[in-house]
């Protein structure tokens, strides 16, 4: 039964009027505010704070946070009100108090979403304002928008392919059809972010409304659609009437008017059926529509769409297609959700690109997904059934026992996270991984039969983590392409409780399947090389994927990696990290997952790293046993550990060089230093590393050198420039491990663990005989890279640069859309386009995430309340002048000379 009404009015009436049963049932203070209580504070914050109905509490929060960032906001008269309405929104979130919803306090401070967002952000002046709980309901608040957004944009473009008219007999029609879409998704759906299954439950929201429609106000295509003729009972059905009685009636799908809409909007059939069946059914049920030929009454929906907005705390949907200021966008704005670039000039070469928008994007990569698993299906192929039978012991029963196992928990799982009635959805991601997973364990063992001349893979083929891990790589696959995982907090599960819940980001398949982020690292770089159809946003996936694993995820306390470690520098284990100047030699992307997982493979000396040199000799790793100092017995030597640090030394130097181009320009001596330390810390003192984040390490190694050095290095300068590097996370310096289960900033790390477990090595280079310098990793072309892919000049998101093969290409084919596209090489264009650089590179209101300068110290942040008195030196550093724009040009040279650099070097490889 639907819910019972309370009142009725238009949504504008009912926005202002939050009731007080809103607020939290379990606190005690009075939701009116007492003016007598709050003479201390402007009497326009209260009287903001009565608008909003909040409660004593918040209110006294809000203000006291107000006052905490007032001196450090450079904010003008006619803002103040804005940067209350913000605290007010972070104080709600912080205690949980349910006062007011996102759209109430957007309407009254009157800025749109993404202002408002900007605006909370911006209140983390001390970076520690913010806390993790307000960062996550932030990034949930954002991805909901995004996706409403990018339906909302769908719909009308779709509904104006249905309807022949634009009177308001129509309006009226699409102001229901998107009422009741909005209700239906907030009930079917848990994480109501879900763009893809929130897009087929819209198409089922069309389908209903098209064929109660009245012909006349039909496109002929959709009018040509309905089935003329409703089956009628079958025989069956009648003898089977009675016992039907019990159950809920199906709702009637037109079945051929259904199939037209996934046909034109590029949708699977076959899913938005199941859909239909699983979720939208239900929910016709729910409001007894099932059988009605009419429309529901819009006072109706609207009322109970009300009661879920304002449970949800969350933005009124059904402002978009009231075209309300709070949820509109600007041109630039929708410019970026199109993201495929278009021509830049008429007389371009080339064919136009259509504009790329999330839906679309989605439904492309999920047609291709499909199409190539089409042949292989749910079941192993003629070629993988030999490989199994070819086996010493048939692996064969034991892969189907633990698919199915398997493939429960996945559903399970999944329909807990999205909604309740998704697991079917979940069944379906967890087939189309099965393929996946078979096709590319088939390439895998047709390229090892290739490389070992064998045939007999038994060992790998009953490897139950080989196949978890191979499985979990293809579902991780498919959930990416369904758009169900993303990277927008880095990887961090911030919220806890529904949050945690609703977040199937990565790890969230290894939490699914109680995988070793370690096992699972094993797989990526094999299963990249053997599917040659992933796309480039896929393989950019699984690359971040395993960042992350080396940067935080492999260090969590049950790993298996600090076994392997520990086992290493006992002198017990099998596993091995490779001497120090193995290292600095070039990365071969040559290890197989077989290697991997069957480690140790082949023999080897066993011993632990020796001491760095200054001039390290290729040869070092391959002496003789015999002349080895203090030989030992050969003993087994395996891939897994080895590989692992080459390509985690590799990443850290990667990040750290980056970090120090920022910050060190003037002291370029400094990273070798810095680095040889950070390296150290990540042999010898590897447990450092357990529960933290690679980036904590490389960060109080810099600041411990710029100290011994006495370089006026302050660790605000540090975390300023560091929140605005790439891929990078504010909870990396404000919430980290000190002790069990005690978190705290990264300056307590470093004073209270990082440099008392250190400062004998830390003091050994302010003497006059420093420790000798670590080698510098060579930085390889990455297996995961793509030639043609546009290149980023560090520190500007709008300058690309991208190699121009073929002259006859439009620059703005090859590199993304940005506010200007420059193919050097190439004819430049009207002159105007220079003062169009110049406005670009030069313009004062830019971020400094994309004003930064490589050869300027970054200004620091104005206070950071986590640098405690006496814990850090005054920050004399001054930022440095120069020209930015000779910069960029300069780095862009630089850029395009390396890229020629090694395009000579593929091409030198290729002809070897």
């Amino acid at each position: 039964m639907p819910p019972k009404k309370r009142n009725s009015g238009t949504t504008q009436n009912k926005e202002l009027k939050p009731s007080a049963e809103n607020g939290s049932s379990d606190k005690k203070e009075s939701p009116e505010l007492s003016l007598k209580k709050h003479r201390d504070k402007d009497a326009e914050f209260v009287t903001l704070c009565k608008s909003l109905h909040v409660t004593d509490l918040v209110c006294d929060r809000a203000w006291t946070l107000w006052k905490t960032v007032q001196e450090s906001m450079d904010e003008v008269a006619d803002t103040q009100k804005r940067m209350w309405g913000a605290c007010l929104f972070v104080t709600t979130i912080d205690i949980d108090v349910a006062c007011f919803t996102a759209t109430q306090v957007l309407k009254t401070v009157s800025m749109n979403v993404k202002q408002f967002m900007g605006l909370v952000r911006k209140l983390d002046v001390n970076l520690d304002t913010i806390s993790s709980k307000v960062n996550s309901a932030l990034a949930r608040l954002e991805k909901k928008y995004d996706v409403m957004l990018a339906l909302y944009q769908r719909f009308e473009k779709t509904c104006k392919k249905i309807f022949l008219t634009s009177d308001g007999k129509q309006r009226e029609t699409m102001r229901i059809c998107w009422t009741v879409f909005l209700l239906a998704k907030g009930r079917a759906l848990q994480m109501e972010d879900d763009l893809v299954i929130s897009f087929q439950l819209l198409l089922c929201t069309l389908e209903l409304f098209i064929k109660r429609c009245s012909p006349d106000l039909l496109q002929p295509l959709y009018k040509n659609a309905i089935s003329k003729v409703q089956s009628p009972p079958t025989r069956t059905s009648r003898r089977n009437q009675s016992k039907a009685r019990s159950r809920p009636p199906e709702p009637e799908v037109d079945v051929q008017l259904l199939e037209t809409l996934c046909k034109e909007n590029d949708c699977n059939a076959e899913e938005v059926k199941n859909v239909y069946q699983s979720s939208f059914s239900t929910f016709l049920d729910s409001l007894d529509l099932s059988k009605s030929p009419d429309f529901p009454q819009i006072n109706d929906i609207d009322q109970q769409y009300q009661e879920h907005y304002l449970k949800s705390r969350d933005i009124d949907g059904r402002l978009f297609f009231d075209g309300d200021e709070t949820v509109l966008v600007s041109k630039v704005e929708i410019s970026q959700v199109e993201r495929t670039p278009k021509k830049n000039l008429p007389d371009d070469d080339g064919p136009l690109i259509p504009p790329q928008t999330p839906i679309r994007a989605a439904m492309t990569s999920i047609q291709l997904l499909r199409g190539d698993l089409t042949s292989s299906g749910d079941q192993p192929s003629a070629v993988l059934a030999t490989y199994f039978k070819n086996c010493t012991v048939d692996p064969t029963q034991d892969v189907g026992k633990r698919l199915e196992t398997l493939g429960q928990v996945f559903s399970q799982r999944f329909g807990q996270a999205v909604g309740p009635r998704c697991v079917v959805h979940g069944r379906q991601r967890f087939t189309l991984g099965v393929g996946l997973y078979y096709k590319v364990m088939e390439a895998m063992l047709k390229s090892e039969e290739k490389r070992l001349s064998v045939q007999n893979f038994s060992k790998l083929l009953n490897h139950s983590t080989f196949h978890t891990s191979l499985l979990a790589c293809a579902l991780e696959v498919v959930m990416a392409t369904y758009g169900e995982s993303s990277f927008k907090n880095g990887g961090y599960n911030h919220g806890g409780g529904e949050a945690a819940e609703t977040n199937v980001c990565f790890p969230w398949i290894l939490n699914v399947f109680n995988l070793a982020a370690f096992d699972f690292y094993k797989v990526i770089e094999s299963f990249i090389k053997a599917e040659p159809t992933l796309n480039k946003d896929i393989v950019k996936h699984l690359e971040t994927c395993e960042n992350l694993i080396m940067e935080r995820i492999a260090w969590k306390t049950a790993s298996p990696l600090f076994e392997l470690l520990k086992q290493e520098h006992e002198g017990v284990a099998a596993e091995q990290v490779d001497p120090q100047a193995n290292f600095s030699q070039p990365l071969q992307h040559n290890h197989t997952a077989a290697d991997l997982y069957l480690s140790p493979m082949r023999p080897g000396l066993r011993a632990l790293p020796p001491e760095p040199t200054a001039t390290p000799s290729p040869q070092a790793s391959t002496q003789p046993a015999s002349q080895a100092a203090g030989q030992a017995p050969r003993q087994p030597k395996s891939n897994s550990l080895s590989l692992f640090y080459k390509k985690l030394y590799r990443l850290a130097y990667t990040r750290l060089k980056l970090l120090c181009s920022y910050l060190l320009s003037a002291h370029p001596e400094l990273e070798a230093v810095i680095w040889t330390l950070f390296q150290h810390t990540l042999q010898h003192e590897y447990e450092l590393m357990k529960d933290r984040h690679l980036d904590q390490l490389m960060m109080s190694a810099m600041y411990a050198i710029c100290k011994v050095k006495s370089v006026d290095l302050r660790f605000k300068t540090i975390v300023t420039a560091y929140k605005n590097m790439p891929n990078t996370n504010q909870e990396t310096f404000k919430h980290v491990l000190i002790t069990d289960s005690h978190y705290d900033s990264i300056i307590i790390f470093y004073n209270q663990v990082f440099m008392q477990r250190l400062k004998t090595n830390i003091l050994q280079y302010a003497s006059t005989r420093p420790p000798t310098l670590s080698p510098i990793p060579q930085i390889p072309c990455s297996p995961y890279k793509f030639p043609n892919s546009p290149l980023r000049v560090p520190g500007s998101n709008n300058v690309y640069i991208s190699p121009l093969k073929n002259p006859r290409m439009s620059p703005g084919i090859m590199t993304p859309r940005t506010r200007m596209l420059v193919s050097i090489g190439e004819s430049f264009g009207p002159s105007n386009r220079f003062q169009r650089i110049n406005q670009m590179v030069n313009n004062g209101d830019r971020s400094f995430k994309r004003a930064l300068d490589l050869g300027s110290t970054p200004k620091p942040l104005k206070r950071l309340r986590f640098d405690m008195d006496g814990q850090d030196e005054a920050d004399g550093s001054k930022s440095g002048g120069g020209s930015t724009l000779i910069q960029k040009l300069t780095e862009m040279n630089s850029t395009r000379s390396r890229m020629q650099e090694q395009k000579m070097k593929e091409d030198a490889d290729l002809k070897e």
